[in-house]
């Protein structure tokens, strides 16, 4: 059984590493959220196990990001023991919560009772939408059967946005996310990408219907597009 492991502490990621591979199982470990999510669309976890406070993305946006594509069991081992929190990341899509320090005869007790909850086959992040399709994995895009090549910026664009079918994604975010957070009023490049994603994807760029605006607010990826009317 595959484990991802998501912690920005070196030596929970060892302890966990060292007691679940002498079980068995098959461990990769992340020490941030957005190395965890591509350890996540490249492995293909049975189980993820995370933390709440990791820097860049936090875990509460992992496991929003992961309930975009996955029903992996995601348990959360957080040193948070506020009521607020747990609700939270339990809202967010986690399946269980562990409050550090923990035990690690407890621990093992429920990843073995989420591994019993696990698919029997990994999920394959697929997105199609009109006639593109999107592989989060293989970091593929086709259209009509035929390859699309994105630039690496446009690529990660694309992918934070369809990691968040249906939902606003702030500007803010996009930005953080893409280019860091010392670029979060630098709108102007998210309107460029989005126009040169949109000539690469849309069937009528200037009359988007899967990749929308917000006014205002952010971006959206709509999987089903609007009725007319």
């Amino acid at each position: 059984m595959r484990i991802l492991i998501a912690d920005d502490d070196p030596q929970i990621l060892r302890a966990l590493r060292i007691t679940l591979t002498a079980r068995g199982y098959e461990v990769t470990v992340a020490a941030d959220g957005r190395t965890a999510l591509d350890a996540a669309t490249r492995t293909h976890p049975d189980i993820v196990v995370l933390d709440l406070g990791m820097p860049g993305l936090t875990g509460v946006q992992v496991i929003e990001a992961l309930r975009g594509w996955t029903q992996v069991p995601i348990l959360v081992v957080s040193g948070r023991s506020d009521s607020w929190d747990k609700v939270e990341a339990l809202d967010a899509g986690a399946d269980d919560y562990v409050t550090k320090p923990f035990a690690a005869d407890e621990l093992l007790a429920r990843i073995r009772a989420l591994g019993r909850r696990a698919p029997t086959a990994p999920e394959a992040p697929v997105v199609a939408f009109g006639d593109v399709v999107v592989d989060l994995a293989a970091r593929a895009v086709t259209r009509a059967g035929s390859t699309v090549r994105l630039t690496p910026t446009e690529w990660r664009l694309l992918e934070v946005l369809l990691r968040h079918p249906g939902r606003l994604v702030t500007r803010e975010t996009l930005l953080t996310e893409v280019w860091g957070p010392q670029y979060t009023t630098d709108t102007g490049y998210l309107r460029l990408y989005l126009s040169q994603l949109r000539k690469k994807l849309e069937p009528e760029p200037g009359s988007p219907r899967y990749l929308l605006t917000e006014a205002g607010m952010g971006y959206r990826f709509a999987p089903e597009a609007p009725a007319a009317g």
